[in-house]
């Protein structure tokens, strides 16, 4: 049995909605905002992927392959400013990033 469109971009939406509610709900953490972040980012790959299957289209592909570096890129810059508010502050606390502005 094949799965209709609609169940993949319901999947999509609960993706994204999910990840809406982990950057909002969290207010401490940096590095739940930042999977929240990549999750976004992967549920809208997903949308990309579905419309390009359902329309036979390379195009949402080819949008696919810049997200992911794009999210590549976003993850090594957060990663690295976490590695150095760690080495000053001893501590990963979002609340605690006004402290940096030496």
């Amino acid at each position: 049995m094949k799965m209709n469109t609609f169940y993949y971009l319901l999947i999509s939406s609960i993706l994204f909605i999910i990840s809406i509610l982990g950057i909002f709900l969290n207010k401490k953490n940096i590095i739940i905002i930042i999977m929240s972040l990549e999750l976004m980012f992967l549920s809208i790959n997903m949308n990309f992927l579905i419309f390009s299957n359902f329309f036979n289209d390379i195009l949402g592909q080819i949008f696919v392959f810049f997200i992911l570096t794009v999210s590549a890129a976003e993850t090594a810059i957060s990663l690295a400013f976490l590695i150095k508010m760690n080495k000053n502050l001893n501590n990963i606390n979002i609340q605690k990033l006004h402290n940096l502005k030496k």
